[in-house]
Protein backbone atom coordinates (compact mmCIF):
# COMPACT_ATOMS: atom_id res chain seq x y z
CA UNK A 1 0.00 0.00 0.00
CA UNK A 2 2.54 2.28 1.27
CA UNK A 3 4.64 1.93 -2.01
CA UNK A 4 1.46 2.49 -4.43
CA UNK A 5 1.12 5.67 -2.59
CA UNK A 6 4.53 6.66 -2.37
CA UNK A 7 4.29 6.05 -6.29
CA UNK A 8 1.46 8.35 -6.87
CA UNK A 9 2.80 11.12 -5.39
CA UNK A 10 2.40 11.05 -1.68
CA UNK A 11 4.71 11.52 0.87
CA UNK A 12 4.77 8.04 3.10
CA UNK A 13 5.15 7.53 6.37
CA UNK A 14 4.94 4.21 7.27
CA UNK A 15 4.62 2.89 10.82
CA UNK A 16 4.86 -0.59 12.40
CA UNK A 17 5.38 -1.92 16.07
CA UNK A 18 7.35 -4.58 14.38
CA UNK A 19 9.85 -4.99 11.14
CA UNK A 20 8.56 -5.57 7.91
CA UNK A 21 6.80 -8.69 7.00
CA UNK A 22 6.93 -10.33 10.93
CA UNK A 23 2.74 -11.31 10.96
CA UNK A 24 0.67 -13.05 8.87
CA UNK A 25 1.94 -11.45 5.90
CA UNK A 26 5.49 -13.71 5.80
CA UNK A 27 3.41 -16.80 6.83
CA UNK A 28 1.09 -17.76 4.30
CA UNK A 29 1.08 -20.51 1.47
CA UNK A 30 2.18 -18.17 -1.30
CA UNK A 31 -0.97 -18.30 -3.45
CA UNK A 32 -2.09 -15.30 -5.77
CA UNK A 33 -5.68 -17.01 -6.41
CA UNK A 34 -6.92 -14.96 -8.91
CA UNK A 35 -10.98 -14.78 -8.78
CA UNK A 36 -11.24 -16.38 -5.58
CA UNK A 37 -15.16 -16.21 -4.77
CA UNK A 38 -16.18 -18.58 -2.07
CA UNK A 39 -16.69 -17.10 1.14
CA UNK A 40 -15.59 -19.31 4.36
CA UNK A 41 -19.10 -19.00 5.58
CA UNK A 42 -20.58 -21.31 3.06
CA UNK A 43 -24.27 -22.85 3.40
CA UNK A 44 -24.27 -25.79 6.32
CA UNK A 45 -20.86 -24.75 7.57
CA UNK A 46 -21.80 -24.91 10.99
CA UNK A 47 -22.68 -28.35 10.94
CA UNK A 48 -19.48 -29.09 9.15
CA UNK A 49 -17.51 -27.10 11.60
CA UNK A 50 -19.76 -28.91 14.79
CA UNK A 51 -18.84 -32.32 13.35
CA UNK A 52 -15.16 -31.19 12.83
CA UNK A 53 -14.31 -29.96 16.49
CA UNK A 54 -12.83 -32.72 18.38
CA UNK A 55 -10.95 -34.85 15.37
CA UNK A 56 -7.31 -34.35 15.68
CA UNK A 57 -6.80 -33.56 11.99
CA UNK A 58 -9.70 -31.46 11.57
CA UNK A 59 -8.93 -28.61 9.75
CA UNK A 60 -11.07 -25.94 12.75
CA UNK A 61 -10.54 -25.56 16.22
CA UNK A 62 -12.49 -23.49 18.74
CA UNK A 63 -10.34 -23.40 22.51
CA UNK A 64 -13.21 -23.86 25.23
CA UNK A 65 -11.92 -20.71 26.68
CA UNK A 66 -12.61 -18.05 24.40
CA UNK A 67 -15.61 -19.43 22.92
CA UNK A 68 -17.73 -16.79 25.08
CA UNK A 69 -15.50 -13.60 23.39
CA UNK A 70 -15.91 -15.40 20.04
CA UNK A 71 -20.08 -16.52 20.10
CA UNK A 72 -21.22 -13.00 18.57
CA UNK A 73 -18.80 -13.32 15.71
CA UNK A 74 -19.63 -17.07 15.09
CA UNK A 75 -23.71 -15.93 15.14
CA UNK A 76 -23.05 -13.48 12.60
CA UNK A 77 -20.85 -15.94 10.67
CA UNK A 78 -23.63 -18.31 10.13
CA UNK A 79 -25.84 -15.83 9.72
CA UNK A 80 -23.81 -14.69 6.56
CA UNK A 81 -23.77 -18.42 5.10
CA UNK A 82 -27.25 -18.45 4.35
CA UNK A 83 -28.07 -19.40 0.39
CA UNK A 84 -29.25 -15.56 -0.45
CA UNK A 85 -25.83 -13.92 1.42
CA UNK A 86 -23.63 -16.20 0.12
CA UNK A 87 -24.16 -15.37 -3.82
CA UNK A 88 -23.67 -11.72 -3.21
CA UNK A 89 -20.79 -12.08 -1.06
CA UNK A 90 -19.18 -14.53 -3.70
CA UNK A 91 -19.69 -11.53 -6.13
CA UNK A 92 -18.48 -8.50 -3.86
CA UNK A 93 -15.19 -10.80 -3.59
CA UNK A 94 -15.16 -11.60 -7.30
CA UNK A 95 -14.76 -7.90 -7.95
CA UNK A 96 -11.78 -7.37 -6.25
CA UNK A 97 -10.31 -10.89 -6.69
CA UNK A 98 -10.42 -11.15 -10.69
CA UNK A 99 -8.43 -8.14 -10.00
CA UNK A 100 -5.45 -9.92 -8.02
CA UNK A 101 -3.39 -10.68 -10.47
CA UNK A 102 -3.32 -7.50 -12.96
CA UNK A 103 -3.06 -5.52 -9.75
CA UNK A 104 0.20 -7.48 -8.46
CA UNK A 105 1.47 -7.45 -12.19
CA UNK A 106 0.82 -3.50 -12.38
CA UNK A 107 2.86 -2.81 -9.09
CA UNK A 108 5.93 -5.45 -9.22
CA UNK A 109 6.22 -5.23 -13.56
CA UNK A 110 9.66 -2.95 -14.59
CA UNK A 111 10.70 -3.96 -11.45
CA UNK A 112 13.10 -6.67 -9.42
CA UNK A 113 9.75 -7.33 -7.68
CA UNK A 114 8.90 -9.38 -10.69
CA UNK A 115 10.90 -11.84 -9.47
CA UNK A 116 9.20 -13.00 -6.33
CA UNK A 117 5.85 -13.95 -8.69
CA UNK A 118 5.76 -17.18 -10.73
CA UNK A 119 3.28 -18.83 -13.05
CA UNK A 120 1.68 -21.77 -12.07
CA UNK A 121 -2.06 -21.44 -10.71
CA UNK A 122 -3.48 -23.01 -8.15
CA UNK A 123 -4.24 -26.32 -7.13
CA UNK A 124 -7.47 -28.21 -5.29
CA UNK A 125 -7.30 -32.54 -5.66
CA UNK A 126 -9.33 -34.85 -3.58
CA UNK A 127 -9.12 -38.51 -3.65
CA UNK A 128 -12.85 -39.34 -4.00
CA UNK A 129 -16.05 -38.93 -5.62
CA UNK A 130 -17.67 -38.17 -2.13
CA UNK A 131 -15.41 -35.63 -1.73
CA UNK A 132 -14.88 -33.66 -4.89
CA UNK A 133 -19.00 -33.47 -4.50
CA UNK A 134 -18.66 -31.52 -1.89
CA UNK A 135 -17.08 -28.92 -3.94
CA UNK A 136 -20.33 -28.36 -5.90
CA UNK A 137 -21.93 -25.76 -4.01
CA UNK A 138 -17.84 -23.36 -4.43
CA UNK A 139 -18.01 -24.66 -8.43
CA UNK A 140 -21.46 -23.45 -8.35
CA UNK A 141 -20.47 -19.84 -7.23
CA UNK A 142 -17.56 -20.48 -9.76
CA UNK A 143 -19.74 -20.24 -12.48
CA UNK A 144 -22.12 -17.82 -11.55
CA UNK A 145 -19.63 -14.81 -11.07
CA UNK A 146 -17.44 -16.27 -14.05
CA UNK A 147 -14.54 -17.37 -12.45
CA UNK A 148 -12.06 -19.29 -14.78
CA UNK A 149 -11.53 -22.56 -13.25
CA UNK A 150 -10.92 -26.18 -14.70
CA UNK A 151 -12.01 -29.62 -13.20
CA UNK A 152 -9.21 -31.95 -13.93
CA UNK A 153 -9.01 -35.96 -14.20
CA UNK A 154 -6.35 -38.51 -12.42
CA UNK A 155 -4.11 -38.30 -15.52
CA UNK A 156 -4.40 -34.14 -15.68
CA UNK A 157 -3.39 -33.99 -12.04
CA UNK A 158 -0.41 -36.26 -13.05
CA UNK A 159 0.29 -34.52 -15.51
CA UNK A 160 0.74 -30.95 -13.73
CA UNK A 161 2.22 -32.67 -10.77
CA UNK A 162 3.58 -36.35 -11.56
CA UNK A 163 5.42 -36.24 -7.85
CA UNK A 164 1.95 -36.22 -6.12
CA UNK A 165 0.90 -39.68 -4.92
CA UNK A 166 -1.60 -41.51 -7.61
CA UNK A 167 -4.45 -41.30 -5.18
CA UNK A 168 -6.21 -38.11 -6.39
CA UNK A 169 -9.17 -38.36 -8.74
CA UNK A 170 -10.34 -35.14 -9.40
CA UNK A 171 -8.45 -31.44 -8.99
CA UNK A 172 -9.90 -27.72 -9.38
CA UNK A 173 -7.36 -25.57 -11.12
CA UNK A 174 -6.86 -21.41 -11.61
CA UNK A 175 -4.59 -21.18 -14.15
CA UNK A 176 -4.34 -17.62 -13.94
CA UNK A 177 -3.26 -17.75 -10.30
CA UNK A 178 0.41 -16.99 -9.41
CA UNK A 179 2.58 -18.41 -6.68
CA UNK A 180 4.88 -16.45 -4.77
CA UNK A 181 7.88 -18.49 -2.81
CA UNK A 182 8.99 -15.73 -0.41
CA UNK A 183 6.16 -13.80 0.96
CA UNK A 184 7.98 -12.38 3.30
CA UNK A 185 10.91 -11.64 1.22
CA UNK A 186 8.20 -9.71 -1.15
CA UNK A 187 7.25 -7.28 1.35
CA UNK A 188 10.66 -6.64 2.69
CA UNK A 189 11.47 -5.68 -0.70
CA UNK A 190 8.36 -3.74 -1.15
CA UNK A 191 9.12 -1.78 1.59
CA UNK A 192 12.51 -1.27 0.43
CA UNK A 193 11.50 -0.14 -3.06
CA UNK A 194 8.95 2.61 -1.16
CA UNK A 195 11.41 4.02 0.89
CA UNK A 196 13.56 4.51 -2.05
CA UNK A 197 10.91 6.19 -3.82
CA UNK A 198 10.60 8.36 -0.58
CA UNK A 199 8.52 6.92 1.49
CA UNK A 200 9.86 6.94 5.74
CA UNK A 201 9.60 3.66 7.65
CA UNK A 202 9.55 3.59 10.94
CA UNK A 203 9.46 0.92 13.71
CA UNK A 204 6.38 2.45 15.93
CA UNK A 205 4.27 1.84 18.55
CA UNK A 206 0.44 3.32 18.16
CA UNK A 207 -1.78 3.86 20.74
CA UNK A 208 -4.19 6.18 19.58
CA UNK A 209 -6.02 8.19 16.67
CA UNK A 210 -7.99 11.25 16.75
CA UNK A 211 -9.01 13.88 14.49
CA UNK A 212 -8.46 17.44 14.84
CA UNK A 213 -10.07 19.45 11.88
CA UNK A 214 -8.32 18.61 8.78
CA UNK A 215 -5.74 16.72 10.57
CA UNK A 216 -5.27 13.31 11.71
CA UNK A 217 -3.29 12.56 15.36
CA UNK A 218 -1.34 9.65 15.64
CA UNK A 219 -0.14 9.05 19.11
CA UNK A 220 2.27 6.95 20.50
CA UNK A 221 4.91 6.35 23.01
CA UNK A 222 7.51 8.73 20.96
CA UNK A 223 6.28 12.22 19.99
CA UNK A 224 2.65 12.58 17.90
CA UNK A 225 2.51 12.27 14.17
CA UNK A 226 0.05 14.42 12.49
CA UNK A 227 -0.88 13.88 8.81
CA UNK A 228 -3.21 14.87 6.28
CA UNK A 229 -4.83 11.11 5.82
CA UNK A 230 -4.47 8.00 7.66
CA UNK A 231 -4.75 4.53 6.33
CA UNK A 232 -5.26 2.05 9.29
CA UNK A 233 -4.27 -1.47 7.56
CA UNK A 234 -3.11 -3.26 11.06
CA UNK A 235 -4.20 -6.37 10.09
CA UNK A 236 -5.72 -8.65 13.11
CA UNK A 237 -4.82 -5.53 15.40
CA UNK A 238 -7.02 -3.37 13.13
CA UNK A 239 -9.99 -3.31 15.51
CA UNK A 240 -8.91 -1.17 18.42
CA UNK A 241 -7.40 1.62 15.91
CA UNK A 242 -10.61 1.70 14.02
CA UNK A 243 -13.06 2.23 16.95
CA UNK A 244 -11.37 4.79 17.97
CA UNK A 245 -12.35 6.59 14.79
CA UNK A 246 -16.17 5.48 15.22
CA UNK A 247 -16.23 1.93 13.78
CA UNK A 248 -17.00 -1.08 16.14
CA UNK A 249 -15.50 -3.65 13.39
CA UNK A 250 -16.64 -7.46 14.18
CA UNK A 251 -12.90 -8.41 13.10
CA UNK A 252 -11.70 -11.65 14.92
CA UNK A 253 -8.74 -13.57 13.98
CA UNK A 254 -8.75 -17.23 12.09
CA UNK A 255 -5.14 -18.19 13.66
CA UNK A 256 -3.18 -20.48 11.04
CA UNK A 257 -0.39 -22.21 11.38
CA UNK A 258 2.55 -23.40 9.17
CA UNK A 259 5.44 -25.83 8.88
CA UNK A 260 8.75 -26.28 7.03
CA UNK A 261 10.08 -29.02 5.39
CA UNK A 262 13.59 -29.20 4.35
CA UNK A 263 15.80 -27.21 1.51
CA UNK A 264 15.24 -29.19 -1.49
CA UNK A 265 11.49 -30.47 -1.41
CA UNK A 266 10.45 -27.35 -3.03
CA UNK A 267 11.66 -29.12 -6.26
CA UNK A 268 8.62 -31.73 -5.96
CA UNK A 269 6.01 -29.74 -6.56
CA UNK A 270 5.39 -26.64 -9.03
CA UNK A 271 2.66 -24.73 -8.04
CA UNK A 272 0.75 -24.62 -4.21
CA UNK A 273 -1.40 -27.66 -4.15
CA UNK A 274 -4.44 -28.07 -1.34
CA UNK A 275 -5.40 -31.00 -0.22
CA UNK A 276 -9.17 -30.96 -0.39
CA UNK A 277 -9.62 -34.02 1.49
CA UNK A 278 -7.98 -32.93 4.63
CA UNK A 279 -7.65 -29.25 4.05
CA UNK A 280 -4.05 -28.31 4.12
CA UNK A 281 -1.47 -26.64 1.77
CA UNK A 282 1.75 -27.74 0.39
CA UNK A 283 3.21 -24.75 -1.21
CA UNK A 284 6.73 -24.80 -2.78
CA UNK A 285 9.02 -22.33 -1.19
CA UNK A 286 12.14 -20.84 -1.53
CA UNK A 287 13.71 -22.85 1.58
CA UNK A 288 11.28 -25.91 1.24
CA UNK A 289 7.80 -26.78 1.28
CA UNK A 290 5.50 -24.81 3.65
CA UNK A 291 2.61 -26.83 4.91
CA UNK A 292 -0.30 -24.36 6.27
CA UNK A 293 -3.45 -25.70 7.44
CA UNK A 294 -5.54 -25.06 10.31
CA UNK A 295 -8.07 -22.44 11.25
CA UNK A 296 -8.10 -22.04 15.06
CA UNK A 297 -10.47 -19.53 16.60
CA UNK A 298 -8.57 -18.30 20.06
CA UNK A 299 -8.08 -14.38 20.04
CA UNK A 300 -4.69 -12.43 19.58
CA UNK A 301 -2.62 -13.52 22.68
CA UNK A 302 -3.41 -17.27 23.15
CA UNK A 303 -0.05 -18.78 23.12
CA UNK A 304 0.56 -21.49 19.62
CA UNK A 305 -0.67 -24.93 19.98
CA UNK A 306 1.47 -27.00 17.01
CA UNK A 307 0.48 -30.10 17.65
CA UNK A 308 -2.64 -29.85 15.30
CA UNK A 309 -0.24 -29.47 12.27
CA UNK A 310 2.23 -31.86 13.53
CA UNK A 311 -0.13 -34.51 13.15
CA UNK A 312 -0.71 -33.94 9.24
CA UNK A 313 2.95 -34.89 8.60
CA UNK A 314 1.60 -38.67 7.73
CA UNK A 315 -1.13 -36.79 5.74
CA UNK A 316 1.81 -34.49 3.78
CA UNK A 317 3.94 -38.03 3.07
CA UNK A 318 0.82 -40.07 1.79
CA UNK A 319 0.41 -37.00 -0.30
CA UNK A 320 4.03 -36.27 -1.29
CA UNK A 321 5.59 -39.94 -1.12
CA UNK A 322 9.06 -38.36 -1.70
CA UNK A 323 8.86 -35.97 0.78
CA UNK A 324 11.45 -35.53 3.56
CA UNK A 325 8.74 -34.96 6.74
CA UNK A 326 11.85 -33.27 8.91
CA UNK A 327 10.68 -30.34 10.41
CA UNK A 328 12.53 -27.52 10.12
CA UNK A 329 10.51 -24.51 11.61
CA UNK A 330 7.08 -24.23 12.77
CA UNK A 331 4.70 -20.90 13.16
CA UNK A 332 1.44 -19.39 13.57
CA UNK A 333 0.08 -16.04 11.92
CA UNK A 334 -3.44 -14.25 12.50
CA UNK A 335 -5.91 -13.95 9.84
CA UNK A 336 -8.02 -10.71 10.14
CA UNK A 337 -11.78 -11.97 9.74
CA UNK A 338 -14.62 -10.48 9.24
CA UNK A 339 -17.98 -12.76 9.91
CA UNK A 340 -18.75 -12.16 5.81
CA UNK A 341 -15.49 -13.30 4.47
CA UNK A 342 -15.11 -9.39 2.77
CA UNK A 343 -12.79 -6.97 3.84
CA UNK A 344 -13.05 -3.44 5.01
CA UNK A 345 -12.08 -0.78 3.09
CA UNK A 346 -13.11 2.77 2.55
CA UNK A 347 -13.83 6.25 5.20
CA UNK A 348 -14.08 6.01 8.76
CA UNK A 349 -16.97 7.57 10.60
CA UNK A 350 -15.28 10.01 12.25
CA UNK A 351 -13.48 11.93 9.17
CA UNK A 352 -12.70 10.64 5.24
CA UNK A 353 -9.43 11.56 5.59
CA UNK A 354 -9.06 7.82 7.73
CA UNK A 355 -9.37 5.67 5.73
CA UNK A 356 -9.71 1.15 6.87
CA UNK A 357 -8.11 -1.52 5.00
CA UNK A 358 -8.30 -4.80 6.75
CA UNK A 359 -10.00 -7.75 7.55
CA UNK A 360 -9.02 -10.10 4.18
CA UNK A 361 -9.45 -13.37 5.85
CA UNK A 362 -7.40 -16.37 3.57
CA UNK A 363 -7.41 -13.72 1.14
CA UNK A 364 -4.17 -11.29 2.48
CA UNK A 365 -1.68 -11.90 -0.04
CA UNK A 366 -4.25 -12.41 -3.33
CA UNK A 367 -5.66 -9.15 -2.09
CA UNK A 368 -3.22 -6.65 -1.55
CA UNK A 369 -2.07 -4.97 -4.71
CA UNK A 370 -5.42 -4.64 -5.18
CA UNK A 371 -6.66 -3.16 -1.85
CA UNK A 372 -3.38 -1.12 -2.34
CA UNK A 373 -4.56 0.59 -5.42
CA UNK A 374 -8.34 1.10 -4.47
CA UNK A 375 -6.73 3.06 -1.44
CA UNK A 376 -4.41 5.46 -3.51
CA UNK A 377 -7.35 5.87 -5.78
CA UNK A 378 -9.40 6.91 -2.83
CA UNK A 379 -6.31 8.88 -0.85
CA UNK A 380 -6.22 11.16 -4.69
CA UNK A 381 -9.79 11.53 -4.98
CA UNK A 382 -10.05 9.45 -7.67
CA UNK A 383 -12.92 6.71 -8.90
CA UNK A 384 -11.55 3.34 -7.97
CA UNK A 385 -13.82 1.82 -10.89
CA UNK A 386 -16.36 -0.19 -8.87
CA UNK A 387 -18.79 0.07 -6.22
CA UNK A 388 -16.97 0.06 -2.48
CA UNK A 389 -20.42 0.24 -0.79
CA UNK A 390 -20.04 -4.29 -0.02
CA UNK A 391 -16.93 -3.29 1.67
CA UNK A 392 -17.84 -0.22 3.75
CA UNK A 393 -17.05 -0.13 7.59
CA UNK A 394 -20.08 1.58 8.09
CA UNK A 395 -22.01 -1.65 7.13
CA UNK A 396 -21.87 -3.73 10.22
Amino acid sequence: MALALVRDGHRVLLLDRERPAARASFGNAGAIVNGSCAPTAMPGVWKEALRSIGKPLSPLSIRPVYLPRALPWLVRFVGDSRPSRVLRIARDLYALTRRAVPSWRSLTDGTDLARFLHEGGWLKVYESERSFAKTAAGRTLMDAVGSSYEVLSADDIRDLEPNLAPVFEYGIFQKDSLRCPDPGGLVKAMVEHAVAAGAEFRKAEITGLSVDGERVRVQGPAAPVHADKVVIAAGAWSAELASQVGNRVPLDTERGYHMMLPKGSELLLSRPVMNGDRFFVLSPMVDGIRMTSQVEIAGLDAPPCYARIRKLLPEARRMLPELDATETSVWMGCRPSLPDSLPVIGASRASPNVLLAFGHQHLGLTLAAATAFVISSLVAGRDPGFDLGPYRPGRY
